[in-house]
């Protein structure tokens, strides 16, 4: 082998780590991204995960994770099981999300009770440029194509304008809610955190996320985990026979969502079954235009440009 070739092998060698440490870095960035978007109910972090253009590689990472690697484990063949495990992917972005959750849960709890117009807005901005941008990606309109558009927007529509209920605080339950909420929080447009809401333990969760419960975050982890694996093969099925229309109800879903992300909104009462009457919150327009609602709509275009510029950034 010559020096020249020497040299060039060299530098090759000196190019790998610094590309994979950038790499790394990226999809810490695009995570917590997604953790950010996840602790807000309403906002997805699935939606977050299309617009960095990470969505199917992150449902085929999550497949990964099947029996024949789990097998590789319980045989103690670990070196075989971390080639095939994607650690390179799962390992950043999931330090990302976490880093996310555990360092703006309460800067954005205080947010949404003080200033819930300004953060409204941004997140609307956000959700329907992305809604926009994804449907972009929907190559062939077809009359199932619009079908399945609709379906799922109506769907979310209703959904995100149920009623909270009164849920026990037992560890069961606890499981069960990371179950269901790990779905809606891969979905586009369907909030984890919302999940939570509707089944009455958003600040229940948030509050021992606050206070490093640990068993009450071993056991809403556990669901997690559980519910991620299950749900993420029924949706790699879906985008492999039916991309078109599956993308189509991605759309739908953020579409619909923009019910619980409007920035304005006032509070009423209404009686559930004969009891006790309870407050819910119904959407209005704003009554007349001030500096408060200006910022808002600043906020709101503010959202849709860092939409925007992250697809740039992600072609690039």
């Amino acid at each position: 082998m010559t020096r020249h070739q020497n040299q060039r092998k060299s530098e090759d060698a000196n190019k790998k780590p610094t590309w994979q440490t950038r790499a790394s870095l990226g999809l810490f960035a695009k995570g917590f991204c997604m953790g950010a978007s996840d602790v807000v109910p309403g906002v997805s972090g699935g939606t977050m995960a299309l617009i960095l253009g990470i969505y199917e590689e992150l449902i085929q990472s999550i497949k990964a994770f099947d029996r024949a690697l789990l097998r590789l484990v319980l045989q103690g063949r670990f070196r075989q099981a971390l080639k095939a495990a994607p650690l390179a992917f799962i390992i950043p972005l999931g330090t990302g999300i976490l880093t996310a959750i555990f360092t703006l849960a309460k800067g954005l709890s205080w947010l949404l009770e003080n200033q819930p117009v300004a953060i409204w807005s941004f997140f609307f901005g956000l959700v329907m440029a992305s809604a926009i941008m994804v449907g972009r990606r929907i190559d062939e309109w077809k009359l199932f194509t619009y079908f399945s558009l609709f379906i799922s927007a109506a769907g979310a529509y209703v959904l995100v304008a149920l009623v909270p209920v009164n849920t026990p605080e037992t560890l069961p339950f606890i499981f069960l809610c990371g179950s269901i909420a790990i779905c809606a929080m891969i979905l586009p447009g369907i909030s984890g955190s919302f999940i939570l809401v509707l089944l009455g333990k958003y600040h229940f969760i948030l509050d021992a996320v606050g206070r490093l419960d640990i068993l009450v975050l071993s056991v809403f982890t556990a669901g997690t985990a559980t519910g991620i694996m299950l749900f993420v093969r029924l949706l790699n099925w879906l985008l492999k026979r039916y991309y078109q229309v599956t993308m189509a109800a991605l759309t739908g879903l953020m579409i619909g969502s923009l019910r619980k992300i409007w920035p304005w909104k006032s509070m009423t009462m209404m009686a559930l079954d004969g009891a006790e009457n309870s407050a819910i919150m119904v959407n209005i327009l704003p009554q007349q235009l001030n500096i408060e609602v200006l910022i808002a709509i600043a906020l709101a275009l503010f959202g849709g440009i860092i939409v925007l510029l992250l697809q740039r950034l992600v072609k690039q």
